[in-house]
């Protein structure tokens, strides 16, 4: 999970360095992070589905060599063409791991543990990106750009080694059939989505092209949903929306993905930009916030176990809210210790809230929907990382331009020609101020999006109010659950211990369980008290 979240944000440091090796345009070489997010947004989908047969520990030691390979073969690019073709290879594996990895945690995680245990699982979601700037800038600055790809080759081979060895076998359903309209609708419509809101700023948010993507995104998006309602054997099961606590907490989820990601774009532009710090420097300003995230988060699961989601997530996303809302003061001379400290008090929220909403809403989710439900969870977080940066930045280039056009009245209208003989001096000074005048515009529109993403975040407030509050009840596998979903929804590694057998202990004990005699453990998540 960590390695497939840090692998998107590593290679936003280096589409300039890219972009100069290649001899590309921006728009270009802009593809070598599109063209991975819109395969993401078709593989996701069907991961559900490739774990439900193969069985999750293969499928997923596959994932970890088939990302290790796609990420040296990314490393050996000679053009952006090549970049671009091997950064989708690497994408289909990369959408895979996370779904497949949370299924796993709740089958092996005994119940009292699963919030500490979700809280280490996080780690991936919330540091990553924090990291990746960091090392990133580190690689490219200092070694070569070609390392933040290698650098996932020991990784991966390191963890299918060590997964094959420590995992237990979840066998899989080789009689399964598999959904091709479903497939078809949903990566289609997310393709359309995902590639709309990749290139709306290029392309105008009011043009064709993008108002008909819009369009077919929303049209096979909703023909999906009525395929996988009628079909006997769904993709996924779009029933886990029934339930409500589920529902919740994906949309809690991705408020708070639109602000994190939307927030992590643009604070290191502006302190490249604005303050003109490498990008190893900007990179360690972030690097404070991942490290208290990664110290809280743990706690904050261990939190969960105790008192349930309400209380940590509420009070999680209000911090969000307040330092959000503080950092919207951001000026071009605010010092790096001060938007450390604000970066950090946020990162505390997202420590504490994060994590818990997620494993509350899961937890609401019978066993057999687990699979699906956790490709929902990866689906909206992908969608809302894409939307929140395709938003924030549309209000940042209207607030611009607002901003601009206002000041513009207080430079001379022949500033950007630049005089000969003995006016030069004097034109070297109005570009000053028409540079300076640029960077507070981009401190201004900057507040006034950190301003926006505040308010969402403080909406997100109302919504954590609603979670549950104490420990997760006993969820029985018989009456306590609503109508059985159709044959898809059935458990990806056999049934819910009907035999009243102890099917945790087969797990902890590494005894492969068979087809209907385990889907969960005993004392997992799900099991009755």
């Amino acid at each position: 999970m960590f390695m497939s979240i840090l692998d998107t944000s590593i290679v936003n440091v280096a589409i300039p360095t890219l972009q100069n090796e290649f001899g590309v345009t921006t728009d270009d070489v802009q593809w070598v992070i599109t063209a991975y997010t819109l395969m993401l947004g078709v593989v996701v989908p069907a991961s559900a589905w490739l774990g439900d047969r193969l069985g999750l520990n293969r499928l997923y030691n596959m994932a970890l060599i088939g990302f290790a390979a796609g990420s040296a073969l990314c490393g050996l690019a000679w053009d952006l063409n090549s970049l671009v073709v091997f950064r989708i290879l690497q994408a289909i594996p990369g959408g895979i791991l996370p779904v497949v990895s949370l299924p796993m945690v709740y089958r092996i995680v005994p119940r009292e543990k699963i919030g500490a245990a979700m809280g280490l699982y996080g780690l991936g979601i919330v540091v990553a990106p924090a990291i990746g700037p960091t090392l990133g800038g580190y690689l490219v600055e200092y070694v070569d750009w070609r390392l933040i790809f290698y650098i996932n080759v020991p990784v991966g081979i390191i963890g299918a080694v060590a997964a094959a060895l420590v995992l237990p076998k979840f066998p899989g359903v080789p009689g399964r059939r598999f959904d091709v309209l479903g497939f078809v609708t949903i990566g289609s419509g997310l393709f359309a989505l995902l590639l709309a809101l990749s290139e709306g700023e290029s392309w105008g948010w009011t043009s064709y092209r993008i108002m008909g993507l819009f369009t077919v995104s929303v049209l096979l998006l909703a023909l999906f949903v009525v395929i996988e309602l009628e079909v006997s054997d769904p993709l996924l099961n779009v029933r886990v929306f029934r339930y409500w606590p589920f529902t919740n907490s994906l949309l809690l989820i991705s408020v708070l993905m639109v602000g994190l990601f939307g927030v992590l774009f643009y604070v290191p532009l502006f302190l490249q930009e604005v303050q003109g710090l490498g990008a190893l420097d900007a990179g360690l300003t972030l690097l404070p916030q991942a490290l208290v995230m990664a110290v809280l988060m743990p706690f904050a699961g261990r939190l969960y176990d105790r008192i349930g989601p309400r209380w940590p997530a509420t009070i999680g996303v209000t911090i969000v809210a307040i330092a959000t809302y503080l950092m919207h003061n951001l000026t071009i001379d605010t010092s790096r210790e001060q938007l450390i400290w604000w970066l950090m008090l946020r990162a505390v929220g997202l420590g504490i809230g994060m994590m818990p909403i997620m494993t509350g809403g899961l937890s609401a989710v019978p066993p057999t929907e687990v699979n699906a439900a956790s490709a929902f969870n990866n689906v909206a977080q992908r969608t809302a990382s894409a939307l929140g940066v395709a938003v924030l930045t549309a209000i940042f280039t209207t607030q611009s331009a607002d901003q601009l056009a206002g000041r513009a009245a207080l430079l001379p209208a022949n500033t950007a020609t630049p005089p000969l003989g003995p006016n030069v001096p004097n034109w070297l000074s109005i570009y000053a101020t028409y540079h300076q005048t640029q960077l507070l515009v981009f401190a201004g529109a900057l507040d006034d999006l950190l301003l926006i993403a505040a308010g969402l975040s403080a909406v997100g407030v109302l919504g954590a109010l609603l979670l549950r509050s104490g420990p997760a009840p006993a969820v029985s596998t018989g009456a306590a659950s609503p109508p059985p979903a159709p044959a898809s929804a059935a458990p990806a590694d056999g049934g819910s211990g009907r035999d009243g057998s102890d099917s945790g202990e087969l797990v902890r004990s590494g005894t492969a369980p068979e087809r209907g005699a385990l889907d969960l453990p005993a004392n997992g998540p799900h099991a009755p008290r």
